[in-house]
């Protein structure tokens, strides 16, 4: 039952799609980010069944992009391109640590949160209204899941910040066992992107090496891991996630 909690609890949080009433339990918290995958797995079916039909019923290519752009956002509630937005705040500021840590945690949207946000959804929008008919779009289900599990992974494994929601969550031997479950996960993806051919292996490993990257950029510029962090490496390794299965379909 612990188990079943966690994943509802993970599908409650990090996406839109209703759950039953009363999910939450306490004991479940802990393990609830191994279950972050999985909800990355519904909200890439849901991108790919819609990928799907507006491919049969030919939808306008403009109409198709804005769709394909605001369609996984859309299904976590904007959740994690609030933290997308935090850090670009933040990160962005150029100030000493302690005013980054302080703006990270503001809850007024700063200049440079507007500027990265429009960025990001224009070069989304312009990638996918430069998609092919007929590309492979498999990749969307697996990228999701790919980049939640190095975000997992980095909250898990990571040194938090103070103000972070995860700082003393995690006993010595939950913390352990939550990364074993999160790198097999990752493994298991990678190697269904591999078997299901390059076109969706090279999406699925751009989603896993950049969220990684931003990770790694961003708790060394704001001194520990935070939600906030992990929501914005999910962000831009599921942007480069995009930008391969454009880049593929050309090959």
């Amino acid at each position: 039952m612990k188990y079943v909690s966690a994943f509802l609890m993970a599908v409650s949080t990090y996406t839109i799609l209703p759950v039953p009433a009363k999910c939450w339990r306490d004991e479940s918290y802990p393990i609830m980010v191994v279950f972050l995958p999985f909800a990355g797995l519904v909200i890439g079916a849901i991108w790919y069944a819609l990928a799907t039909l507006l491919g049969a019923v030919h939808m306008p290519a403009l109409i198709t992009a804005a769709v394909f752009t605001l369609c996984p956002h859309a299904l976590s509630g904007f959740f994690h391109l609030d933290g997308f937005m935090d850090v670009s705040d933040a990160v962005m500021s150029r100030r000493e640590l302690s005013e980054r840590q302080r703006i990270l945690k503001d809850s007024h949207v700063g200049a440079f949160a507007v500027i990265m946000a429009a960025s990001l959804f224009l070069i989304l929008f312009a990638l996918w209204g430069s998609l092919p008919e007929g590309a492979d779009l498999r990749a969307l289900i697996l990228a999701p899941v790919c980049s939640r599990c190095v975000t997992g992974l980095s909250v898990t494994v990571l040194r938090s910040m103070s103000t972070s929601q995860y700082s003393g969550v995690y006993k010595k031997d939950m913390k352990k066992g939550c990364a074993i479950a999160l790198a097999a996960e990752l493994l298991i993806a990678l190697i269904v992107s591999a078997i299901l051919g390059v076109r969706c292996l090279i999406p699925a490993a751009a989603a896993a090496l950049f969220a990684a990257l931003s990770v790694a950029v961003n708790t060394r510029s704001l001194g520990g891991m935070s939600g906030d962090i992990a929501g914005r490496a999910l962000t831009v390794g599921e942007a480069f996630a995009a930008a391969a299965i454009v880049a593929v379909s050309f090959l």
